[in-house]
């Protein structure tokens, strides 16, 4: 049977009903409603994994953080053994404040990716996955990729990934920086680290008819990975044009160390509706509506972006309730001998 909270009323000692507000809060910080929160969490999270956890298929997490956040609070209020010890009042602030940035991170980040060739500026996210309160500055992102190194041990096991980017830092001045597979370039909050998704792109130069001459890039699929099939679309106004990367000999020595590198020989095909045109670097295609020159084969690196603004925060909270928990155990036990006769 549950007991009512009671407050001293006199200095006889006699006790009188708990205000309300107390009551509430006692029920509302029970170990029973803990125990449904924690359920609630359980049967969230195995459905965001079964759905694969993206976009909103995360939002049921949120409702069971931000009840068992308050039960945390009412507990925190509720019991008086937390404010008279302050190790164990730090220690549940803590977790509240654990809790309570679960919940906002999972409301505001954001995952994607992107695609950069050497040589050329971030252009955009793609494969975006954010959370519905994200309002973060995708919008003012500005890197160039200067190239990368890839270094591949016998069997195409990929070693070590250096990509050299130039951003620049908050005062406008240009400055350059080496990122990898665990090293990010940030860039107002957005973690950009390499991927294994890397390749070869086109370069062509557009002299229109009527107009300004355009320079573009055509990224091929992934290579290795998919150096069976270097097949892409290319949309050139109103026309979508098949593009072939042919690579007549084996680039990357599978049973030895090598790196990532360009091909010695290749050619692109050309598939329009009409004909079909093979190109090499330097060669010139008319078409009605201008000259096409294929300048020739470049890399772009893939990368995978991150953004929650809650990382900092929550490795703070967890520092402060691990110190805290052992400030606890040790202000406990160091309060009697820990062997007795």
């Amino acid at each position: 049977m549950a007991l009512e909270p009671m407050i001293e009323a006199g200095d006889q000692g006699s006790t009188a009903p708990a205000p309300a507000w107390m009551r509430i809060s006692t029920l509302v910080g029970s170990l029973r409603l803990t125990l449904f929160c924690l359920v609630w969490l359980l049967i969230a999270v195995s459905y965001v994994y079964d759905q694969g956890g993206e976009g909103a298929a995360t939002l049921p997490l949120v409702p069971p953080l931000v009840l068992l956040s308050l039960n945390l609070l009412a507990a925190i209020v509720s019991n008086r053994a937390f404010r008279r010890q302050l190790p164990l009042l730090v220690f549940h602030l803590s977790l509240l404040a654990i809790i309570v940035l679960v919940a906002l991170g999972r409301m505001s980040y954001l995952r994607a990716t992107a695609e950069v060739v050497t040589g050329g500026e971030f252009t955009g996210l793609d494969r975006i996955e954010a959370g519905p309160w994200h309002m973060g500055q995708k919008d003012d992102i500005r890197f160039e990729n200067l190239g990368f190194d890839i270094q591949y041990k016998p069997g195409l096991k990929r070693d070590q990934t250096r990509n050299r980017v130039r951003v620049a830092d908050p005062s406008g001045v240009p400055r350059t920086e080496e990122i990898g597979d665990q090293i990010p370039l940030v860039v107002h909050g957005y973690r950009f680290y390499t991927s294994p998704n890397k390749g070869y792109a086109a370069l062509f130069r557009w002299d229109p008819a009527q107009g300004q001459p355009q320079t573009g890039s055509v990224i091929f699929p992934g290579y290795p990975l998919g150096k069976d099939d270097q097949t892409t679309i290319w949309r050139m106004g109103q026309e979508q044009i098949s593009v072939r990367l042919v690579i007549p000999q084996r680039v990357i020595d599978e049973t030895r160390a090598d790196v990532f590198k360009l091909p010695s020989e290749h050619h692109v095909t050309l598939d329009f509706s009409w004909r079909v045109a093979v190109m090499k670097p330097g060669d010139t295609l008319q078409l009605p509506t201008g000259r096409m020159h294929y300048l020739g084969l470049t890399t772009w690196m893939g990368y995978n972006v991150f953004y929650d603004w809650t990382m900092p925060w929550l490795l703070t909270a967890c520092t402060l309730a691990v110190l805290a928990l052992g400030w606890h155990f040790w202000a406990k036990f160091s309060a009697r001998p820990w062997q007795t006769a």
